[in-house]
């Protein structure tokens, strides 16, 4: 087994599928989950595994249709980009794994991406349809610093399994025929043994409510389930409390690790592998803290005018569809802060020794997943009216939650809001995103007496921190900055005569 892109031929029929770099350079990625086993028939296209790069989790469709042979890692293995990962009868002649499949693998993968986008697109409606369902104080959960745009360093490689050490198979089953389509029965998926049809959102709910999909009757069009279907499912069994559902609805408060052992009666400790997006995450803090000197400033500032704005666009016709809340407000204001002081929108070219002005804004929002800290940014955003970026932010934060969000999604980001306000905190002392020049940190909206008018009255206010590269904003850049953020907040009339 090689990991230079060129095998050997193998058994007549017998194909080799290998860890394609499914991420911007990547060297690596972990099997989350098999939807397949020996003995399973495949096709073009189909979705066999699950894998995390060091930015996101990722489903492979396979580019060739036969019988599967044999799994060549099991699942939890960190497997290098080019090793080949399944082996598939396809009835055919002998064939190598050379370049051939790399290019039979492309067509397969850019449909995976046009899946994904799609799924995007219904993770973010749904999202948004759950989200209109939610107090104001439960919404997404918001915060972290992100990974890093640098390379992952290659790991050592993992031993091959002692099932995977021998030779493939020889002899395999032939591919079952093509069978003309029927309409599937009640209780099953049309298509006999093979993997439920339904999208991640999907799949993602029946997860939490307990569901086995396998076992759910599918209504939607073509065999798919539907939520409603997982629904009725779980109906019967059990009715979920307003903690759980409430749980369900919203992502982790804080990255769970699926990979952690549970404690044993009695233990004293609990040891996590730190791989994939933690890994990334730590890495990449660790560089940014040691690399750029940072500089973190604080202002209170009062928003009740921002917070009535918000119920009355809520009712607003032009925004029906789109979630309007502060945090749309915070982003406008300093996109807007932005535009006033474009020497903040910067990063620093160490090799080059230069600075390097940006005239984009690609707004980074941190998001907490099960998974880790992630920083999906929404590019070109200062062009983007208040409806838009109402609809984008949406849609970023339903694919966040659905653990779908893309590697591209990540990249190429200039400044970023970490939302601890969802928490019940105040501020913070945020670390830059590596290669962003500043972060914002929105806190808390609490009502707290307050100086309005030479009277003391009850006003909703909050706490903003706004942490720099010092090598590229000096103090007085920083601080108008922040001061125009915070005026047009106090103020938002000024998103008009400023804007």
């Amino acid at each position: 087994m090689t990991n230079s892109g060129q095998t050997s031929p193998t058994a007549a029929g017998i194909r080799e599928f290998k860890m394609p770099d499914v991420g911007e350079g990547l060297t690596e990625a972990e099997i989350l989950k098999w939807y397949v086993q020996p003995g399973d028939t495949v096709t073009d296209g189909q979705v066999v595994c699950e894998v995390e790069t060091a930015k996101a989790a990722v489903e492979l469709p396979i580019p060739f249709t036969g019988v599967v042979s044999e799994l060549r890692f099991d699942e939890g293995t960190t497997v290098d980009v080019g090793t080949p990962i399944i082996t598939v009868d396809t009835g055919g002649p002998a064939s190598g794994t050379g370049a051939g499949d790399a290019s039979a693998a492309q067509p397969a993968m850019e449909t995976g991406a046009s899946a994904a986008a799609e799924v995007a697109g219904e993770a973010a409606t749904q999202g948004e349809a759950e989200a209109e369902a939610e107090p104001e104080g439960r919404q997404p959960v918001l915060v972290g610093y992100g990974v890093g745009t640098s390379s992952t360093k290659r790991r050592p490689r993992k031993p091959v399994p002692a099932a995977a050490a021998g030779p493939a198979a020889t002899e395999a089953p032939a591919p079952a025929p093509a069978a003309e389509p029927v309409a599937p029965e009640p209780g099953s998926n049309g298509h006999g043994a093979a993997r439920p049809l339904a999208k991640p959102p999907v799949r993602k709910l029946a997860k939490d409510l307990g569901v086995d999909l396998t076992a759910v009757t599918p209504t939607g069009p073509d065999g798919i389930i539907t939520r409603e279907d997982v629904h009725a499912a779980a109906a019967p069994t059990s009715r979920p409390t307003p903690e759980t559902a409430a749980a369900a609805a919203e992502p982790a408060a804080a990255p769970q690790e699926p990979s952690a052992q549970p404690a044993a009666p009695g233990a004293r400790e609990t040891r996590v592998p730190i791989k994939g997006v933690r890994k990334a995450t730590a890495q990449a803090m660790v560089n940014s803290a040691f690399t750029a000197p940072h500089v973190t400033e604080f202002v209170t500032v009062d928003v009740t005018r921002t917070m009535k704005l918000v119920q009355e666009l809520k009712q607003d016709p032009d925004m029906a569809g789109v979630r309007v809340n502060p945090l749309l407000f915070v982003a406008k204001a300093f996109l807007l802060a932005i535009r006033r002081n474009p020497e903040v929108n910067a990063s620093w070219d160490e090799e080059r020794q230069e600075i390097v002005r940006k005239h984009y804004v690609n707004l980074g929002i941190a998001a907490a997943t099960p998974r880790g800290l992630i920083v999906p940014n929404i590019k070109d955003a200062q062009d983007k009216t208040l409806p838009e970026l109402a609809s984008a932010l949406g849609e970023l934060v339903a694919t966040a939650r659905e653990g779908k969000t893309s590697p591209a999604a990540m990249a190429g980001g200039t400044v970023t809001i970490t939302n601890v306000g969802v928490f019940g905190v105040d501020t913070g002392t945020p670390l830059l995103n590596p290669g962003e020049s500043a972060i914002l940190a929105f806190g808390q909206i609490r009502e707290q007496p307050w100086v309005h008018k030479g009277k003391v009255k009850p006003r909703h206010v909050t706490t903003l921190a706004l942490s720099f590269d010092h090598r590229l904003v000096d103090g007085e850049l920083g601080s108008k900055v922040l001061a125009d953020i915070a005026a047009v907040l106090e103020r938002p009339k000024r998103l008009m005569t400023w804007g």
